[in-house]
């Protein structure tokens, strides 16, 4: 911002003392714009009025108490919010619990399937052995698979929420 329009007063700044006072201005410049000639109107267009519209801005049959009880629940956290609020984090967190599992699962069973399977793990791809490419590339798409497919049922789970809400 300009600083001609404010001051430093340690540090903080103040707005412009003559703010909000009555203080001289020029007058303003009025150009004058050529008159715009009169056409004469159609015929066909005078006889005929323009189309009718109805303008609704809120359907009166719908009730907003409900959601506006909810928001005012929420917003006070009040026990019925709270029991909601809670829900939602639990839906979260079992999203996130079973997501954790799948993927604990699928890595703790590859060094356990090399271990029991010792020629599967002795099995070499381009002079690599398999057991490498499996546990040093494999967690990374599976990692960013798994919290794209966490974000999309988190985003699901707070949608439904709203719409339990608004509802």
């Amino acid at each position: 911002m300009n600083d001609d329009y404010y001051r430093r007063v340690e540090g903080v700044r103040e707005p412009d003392p003559t703010l909000g006072k009555n203080v001289p201005h020029e007058p303003a410049t009025v150009e004058r714009v050529p008159a715009v000639p009169d056409e004469e109107p159609q015929p066909e267009q005078q006889a005929k009025p323009p189309k009718r519209q109805r303008v609704v801005l809120a359907d009166p049959r719908a009730k907003n108490a409900p959601t506006l009880r909810a928001r005012v629940e929420l917003e006070e956290q009040t026990s019925w919010g709270t029991l909601l609020i809670n829900d939602l984090v639990k839906h979260q967190l079992r999203t996130g619990s079973l997501l954790a599992l799948l993927v604990l699962v699928v890595l703790g069973a590859l060094p356990l399937a090399f271990y029991l399977a010792p020629a599967f793990a002795g099995l070499r791809v381009i002079g690599v052995p398999l057991a490498w490419l499996l546990l040093g590339i494999l967690p990374f798409p599976l990692l960013l698979v798994t919290g794209l497919v966490y974000n999309r049922l988190a985003e699901r789970h707070e949608r439904d929420f709203v719409d339990m809400i608004e509802s």
